[in-house]
Order: C-alpha cells, then sequence, then structure tokens
C-alpha cells in the first residue's frame, strides 16, 4: 500500500454483497452460479491488499439487503461493504433505496462522478442506473450496478480513495 496525503494506507475490511433475484434463486436450488460482477469487484481489491471478508449473493428483497448489509457490518467488522446490483430503473431494482435510508451521510461525489464516467463509456443510457455511497456507522457503503463493466467502472473510482476515505471515516 502506499501513502497518500501523508497518511499510511491500510488494507481495508470489506464484505461484497450481489444482489440479484435469479442468481440467488440458482444458488438456492443448488445450481452452480457464475458471478462475473463479484469476481471482478474481488478481484480487484486483492490486487490492491485489501481484505473481503465475505461475499454473498442475495435476492433484490430490501429487507433482506437492509438485514444482510447491517450483518456484515456489525457481525464481519468490516471497514467498507459494496453492493452489487438492484440498482436500476425496474420496480424490483431496490438497493440504493433500501441501503439509503440506513446511511448516516451520504457522498454525493461518488454518484455524480460514477454518473459522469458512465456517460463517456455509454452515453445517454448511464442515466438508466445509480450508483450511491455513504457511511453506516464507521462502514463505508457503495451501491454499484451489476453489470461487469460497471463494476469496473466504479472499483476504478473506489480504490484509489477508499483507504483513505475509510482513515477519515473513522477518525
Amino acid at each position: 500500500m502506499t501513502m497518500h496525503k501523508n497518511i499510511p494506507l491500510t488494507p481495508v475490511k470489506v464484505s461484497i454483497i450481489v444482489v440479484s433475484s435469479s442468481r440467488y434463486i440458482q444458488k438456492q436450488q443448488g445450481d452452480p452460479v457464475v458471478d462475473e460482477s463479484g469476481q471482478i469487484a474481488m478481484d480487484s481489491l486483492l490486487k490492491e491488499g485489501h481484505e473481503v471478508v465475505s461475499s454473498k449473493i442475495i435476492g433484490d428483497v430490501s429487507t433482506l439487503i437492509k438485514s444482510e448489509s447491517l450483518q456484515s457490518i456489525i457481525e464481519d467488522n468490516v471497514d467498507g461493504l459494496i453492493l452489487i446490483g438492484g440498482t436500476g430503473l425496474s420496480k424490483k431494482d431496490v438497493t440504493i433505496e433500501s441501503i439509503s435510508t440506513l446511511f448516516d451521510k451520504k457522498l454525493d461525489g461518488f454518484s455524480e462522478l460514477f454518473r459522469l464516467k458512465s456517460y463517456e463509456q455509454i452515453g445517454t443510457a448511464s442515466y438508466l442506473s445509480q450508483a450511491s455511497a455513504g457511511s453506516i456507522g464507521e462502514t463505508l457503503v457503495f451501491c454499484i450496478p451489476g453489470s461487469p463493466k460497471a463494476v469496473k467502472l466504479a472499483m476504478d473510482l473506489i480504490l484509489p480513495e477508499l483507504s483513505h476515505a475509510v482513515s477519515i471515516l473513522k477518525s
């Protein structure tokens, strides 16, 4: 890990929750589940020296999203939580609406930067999905779209500031 803004950067403990009803049903039925987006996030975090404490796949259900997120924050004692999927326009996409009610603080800059960079990649379709970030207690939380390309973009935005943001949140 390198120094950033004269603060020694330390590895961050992160949980990943993929919100996908179709993959969750596959998993419940015992079928093999290929989760490319979750793997991209995990590989990106590990490459930068962070620790992935847990990785789960859950359905697009508000109460489940909230309970699994709080469980990761409290029981896994993570510094960061990344929720992947459930951020679109569909009625079933409820990740951001579910999690934002738990935010102590919201980081609007992440949403704005994600949308700008997404627009540069895919044009006006970028407004059909959302990204959000905030804090719950001393845990930094990111809600990002579920496509592999969106996850790659989000990780490119999250990783340069992750350790620094966590250190500020805990100060």
